[in-house]
């Protein structure tokens, strides 16, 4: 009696055991049917999705090319070119991705890579404050073009010739040899003289004659050595003025355009003017006078050192 009832229980208990073990099988082949039948009947979906996203492949790189075909017309920047050519296209492709999924019935999915999308967005604002400013400057400055490659410029105290730009910093070539990289976001807010842009930059040069020189003269000479100077432009609008009264001087100064095609040749036609004049006051007696300084030994003042009596004698002891 003790062994059939052990029997029964140990009967019992695999019958138990099996049908626990039969329960997760069960579930697991109802779940992988159910994803074959879904699989199945997302398959005419699947081939719309697969042609959709093929026709905008092909919409994107026909975007694309008209876009940089017109962009051409209003910038020569190759890096903004290449950014706004590759927005362009994900655009258009990320456009065909949210409808494909649309088809493929995945709205939830869409709606989490959205906000995903947005979230992040915010966060990278937030944390690249400064590099979106420089980006955001760099588009502006390359729509602007308020100078090129190779432009002498002076953007705040740096002044030199423009050695390459880029969407974040624009980089100068000071006349000491030394490269200064410019945030594009100071470069937009700061004042930019560009000295190329016009071909042309004025000198302006001071001068003094003695108080004994004829000033009608003077200005006569200036004038007609300037002007007879190679390489002066715009001739009609030298201008010549007297300034002031000096301590030694009757100072003036003599204002004329130049070709400007480099920093080196405004030197260099600065020096010309400089010997230029020197060599017609030379050649007319016209005197360029040293700092005079009058020594008053007298309290009131008035009395000259060749009055006063000079006492030699020794000093009492």
């Amino acid at each position: 009696m003790q062994a059939d009832s052990l029997a029964q229980a140990t009967k019992k208990m695999a019958q138990e055991i099996t049908s626990e073990m039969k329960a997760p099988v069960e579930h697991i082949t109802e779940k992988v049917d159910s994803w074959m039948d879904g699989f199945l009947s997302m398959l005419p979906n699947m081939a719309v999705a697969l042609v959709l996203f093929i026709i905008f492949l092909i919409c994107a790189k026909a975007f694309q090319k008209v876009f940089l075909k017109l962009f051409r017309k209003s910038s020569e920047n190759q890096a903004l070119e290449n950014l706004f050519g590759t927005i362009v296209y994900y655009i258009v492709l990320g456009t065909g991705i949210f409808i494909i999924l649309g088809v493929l019935q995945l709205d939830k999915a869409v709606t989490s890579l959205l906000a995903g999308v947005g979230v992040v967005g915010l966060a990278l604002g937030f944390a690249f404050q400064d590099i979106a400013a420089n980006f955001v400057s760099g588009i502006i400055l390359a729509f602007r073009t308020p100078f090129r490659i190779g432009d002498i410029v002076k953007i705040g105290d740096y002044m030199g010739a423009v050695s390459r730009t880029n969407l974040r910093v624009s980089v100068i070539r000071t006349f000491q040899g030394q490269e200064v990289y410019i945030p594009n976001k100071d470069v937009l807010q700061s004042p930019i003289e560009n000295f190329t842009i016009l071909g042309e930059r004025r000198i302006d040069l001071a001068v003094g004659v003695s108080y004994g020189d004829d000033l009608e003269k003077v200005e006569r000479l200036v004038k007609e050595t300037i002007s007879n100077l190679e390489g002066v432009v715009r001739k009609e609008d030298l201008i010549f003025s007297y300034t002031a009264f000096g301590d030694s001087s009757i100072n003036f100064e003599v204002k004329f355009w130049v070709h400007y095609p480099d920093q080196p040749g405004y030197l260099i036609m600065l020096s010309k003017a400089i010997k230029a004049i020197k060599g017609a006051f030379d050649q007319n007696d016209i005197t360029i006078p040293f700092p005079i300084r009058t020594l008053d030994f007298g309290i009131k003042g008035g009395e000259k050192l060749s009055a006063m009596q000079l006492n030699t004698g020794n000093a009492p002891s």
